[in-house]
């Protein structure tokens, strides 16, 4: 009996949820350029109008009940390494650039791509002037990146309702780099997942495989492996909430102008349409020259890509 009262209150809350959803801000991509190539870029459009997926989207879909907005970059099993551009107006997601050339992450077998929907928290920054006292690393000056695990590939600019469960502290370049492990409210086994060691229970091998992932995919690129805080244990959702606000926090400092957006090694743009008051505010977008230089919808067919990016690489010093 008790069971089955549960499972209706379950139910009925994704039911609440789902009627919700419908009388939301409906997010969609606005496609620039061809994928694949340098002038790709995906904004998102809320209700029909470009808003900053750094600063517009809200972090909180219903914070009452621990529910949040995450923003897909990569889709599942793809290699392009798009990302949120913190620095151009409007901050669409684009390819990540090195050396002039387009990157995509190797397929470290028996990985294929990213191994999740990988993405980003809205509205949160890792604050690169604030060292973590338990990590003993600065922030890497981006949105907290997120690794989304339920069934369903995503796509870029897509903004999935998510819950948190868990998180990890890769320690990249010297910089803390969290993970935040969630899952999509509308995933089958969304009731079932609530807390980090519910992923080893009901999805086995993962938080290690996630692990791995993370330690050894620049080897390819003849880096050597990551390292992670914590001998790479990943901490519960307790923990993972409090770095979530610490975020949540530091973006806004900077978006109202208590951190500054320009330094010498780092230039945001805080230009939004939303948080009226902050020194970013755009008034009237319709009248902004960035703003109204946006490309219209392309949706052009993707260029072809080198070959070699379906390669698999066999990784000899991965640690068992």
């Amino acid at each position: 009996m008790a069971g089955s009262l549960a499972a209706f209150r379950l139910s009925h809350h994704l039911r609440l949820l789902s009627t919700r959803a419908t009388m939301a801000p409906q997010f969609t991509p606005h496609l620039v350029g061809a994928p694949n190539t340098l002038d790709h870029r995906v904004y998102i459009e809320q209700n029909g109008r470009v808003v900053s997926a750094f600063h517009d989207i809200p972090l909180f879909f219903d914070q009452n009940n621990g529910i949040l907005n995450m923003i897909v970059e990569v889709p599942r099993w793809t290699n392009a390494k798009m990302e949120i551009s913190t620095e151009e107006p409007f901050n669409p997601i684009k390819q990540d650039i090195k050396k002039g050339r387009l990157r995509y992450v190797r397929n470290c077998f028996p990985h294929h791509g990213y191994i999740w929907n990988y993405g980003a928290f809205p509205q949160t920054w890792e604050d690169p002037n604030s060292m973590h006292p338990e990590t003993k690393a600065n922030g890497d000056n981006d949105p907290l990146d997120v690794c989304e695990i339920g069934e369903q590939v995503g796509y870029t600019g897509q903004v999935k309702q998510v819950k948190v469960l868990g998180i990890m502290a890769l320690l990249d370049e010297g910089e803390t780099d969290w993970k935040v492990i969630v899952v999509d409210i509308h995933d089958p086994l969304a009731g079932k997942l609530n807390d980090i060691e519910d992923v080893e229970r009901h999805l086995p091998g993962l938080i290690r495989s996630t692990n791995e992932w993370f330690r050894i995919y620049k080897i390819p690129d003849g880096k050597g492996e990551n390292h992670f805080a914590f001998s790479g244990e990943a901490k519960n959702k307790k923990y993972a909430t409090e770095i979530i606000h610490e975020c949540h926090e530091a973006w806004r400092r900077l978006i109202m102008g208590d951190t500054p957006a320009s330094t010498p090694t780092y230039d945001l743009s805080i230009r939004n349409l939303t948080v009226v008051g902050s020194p970013g505010y755009v008034y009237h977008p319709n009248g902004d020259p960035d703003y109204a230089n946006i490309p219209p919808d392309s949706k052009q067919a993707p260029a072809p890509i080198d070959p070699s990016i379906n390669k698999w690489f066999y990784i000899s010093s991965v640690q068992v």
